[in-house]
């Protein structure tokens, strides 16, 4: 076998997984009613095809192939289970015989697995880190590390969670429709993180961007507008996505530097994505109803969007959209990133005070101390600026990232303060 031949198979194996990890998974789960089952089943046809593909060649519909094998596997699977226990072969006939038949207002198996994952009676970082592992494909390390926690324990809080799931019998099927505006806030949150996942990945180890994982919420986001089209989060959510997917190609240099919002090239953006995220932003402000959350994010990220250059930028609309996002949502970090466009609209010595009261609360968080080393660079402090940025290399999980700080730490000067 050549070596050319293996590449291209190896090449084939992970654009796979990007791709249909999460229809196998969600297939499966349709079929057999297992999130287990599901996974294993899965996991065991994509190392098939590690073996198989450099040997016999890429199939021509990988998808289809992976959908396949992993059918036989989970069969096979629940086949020696039935044999140790006499009272699954029935459940196993009802699953191998007849599918189940769709369940709920929307007809997508991903979706559906979504709402499972995202179930009400599991706390809220055990939905991510299930949707994260189910839907997202990320692995265990990944997802620990997202989470800042040891992979052992990230293992067990998933395998719990899909134990809790089956005990339960929570249903795998998209809510009917009177039930959906109480669940649905719970997915925009589930979504919002997988997609800031992929936004910008916090593993080391991980590319800086997962445009598979940032493709796969907006589809998800879609779906879900389709659900619930006047639900103004919603909207609001799939807005912010495409303001924010339109920057994408624009935030890592070659080199795999990140490259901030004010040094990007606008003309890298993809003017379709924001076309349609400032119409749904102006069709929510026509709405005449309250915003939420997601609604003031996106209307945020429409006035950066808007802006032709960084310095036609409205500051003073930016502050005043934060100001309203804070007193939606009080927290530390909603707090922060309105300082940055405190220091843009009343310079960096106002925008550092407001900094330094929430150092307690962010003490851990790299983009406090990256905030700090940038503002106390432009008041000239370099010696707290130098040690600011040491702080924040050593927090940040994303080479892009820590590649960006790195270079500015190294710019400064190293004469002393005066």
């Amino acid at each position: 076998m050549s070596s050319s031949r293996a590449a291209e198979a190896s090449e084939a194996v992970a654009r796979a997984h990007r791709e249909e990890w999460a229809r196998v998974v969600a297939s499966l789960a349709r079929r057999f009613g297992d999130l287990d089952v599901a996974e294993e089943s899965a996991a065991e046809a994509f190392a098939t095809a590690v073996e198989r593909w450099p040997a016999d060649g890429v199939p021509p519909n990988p998808g289809a192939w992976l959908t396949t094998t992993a059918n036989r596997k989970a069969i096979d699977r629940l086949r020696r289970e039935s044999k140790r226990d006499e009272k699954q072969k029935e459940a196993l006939t009802v699953h191998v015989n007849d599918a189940p038949a769709p369940v709920g207002p929307v007809d997508d198996d991903r979706l559906r697995l979504i709402f499972t994952c995202c179930h009400p009676a599991l706390a809220m970082e055990t939905r991510v880190a299930l949707t994260l592992r189910m839907v997202g494909g990320l692995t265990v390390p990944e997802i620990a590390r997202a989470f800042l926690v040891q992979e052992s324990t990230m293992g067990q809080r998933i395998t719990r969670a899909k134990a809790k799931i089956k005990a339960a019998r929570i249903p795998y099927r998209v809510p009917p429709a009177a039930d959906l505006p109480v669940r649905v806030s719970g997915v925009l949150t589930v979504l919002y993180l997988v997609f800031n996942e992929g936004y910008l990945a916090s593993g080391p180890g991980s590319d800086p961007l997962r445009p598979d994982l940032t493709a796969e919420a907006i589809r998800l986001a879609r779906l879900t507008r389709t659900l619930l089209p006047d639900d103004g989060e919603v909207a609001g959510l799939l807005a912010l996505m495409l303001l924010t997917e339109a920057r994408r190609d624009a935030r890592v240099a070659p080199d795999g530097e990140l490259v901030t919002l004010a040094e990007q090239d606008r003309r890298a953006w993809d003017a379709t994505l924001i076309a349609e995220g400032h119409q749904l932003v102006r069709e929510r402000l026509a709405s005449g109803v309250a915003p939420g959350r997601f609604q003031l994010l996106a209307a945020i990220n429409a006035v950066h969007t808007s802006a032709p250059d960084v310095r036609d930028t409205d500051w003073s609309q930016v502050v005043a959209l934060y100001d309203q996002l804070v007193r939606l949502d009080p927290s530390p970090i909603v707090a922060l990133n309105r300082a940055v466009a405190v220091a843009e609209l009343d310079g960096p010595e106002v925008a550092l005070a407001i900094v330094g009261r929430l150092q307690e609360a962010l003490a851990g968080y790299h983009a406090l101390h990256a905030t700090r080393a940038d503002l106390l660079r432009r008041l000239g402090r370099g010696d707290e600026a130098r040690a600011a940025y040491d702080r924040a290399i050593e927090l940040a999980g994303n080479r892009a990232e820590i590649a960006y700080l790195t270079r500015r730490r190294d710019e400064l000067s190293e004469r002393p303060d005066h």
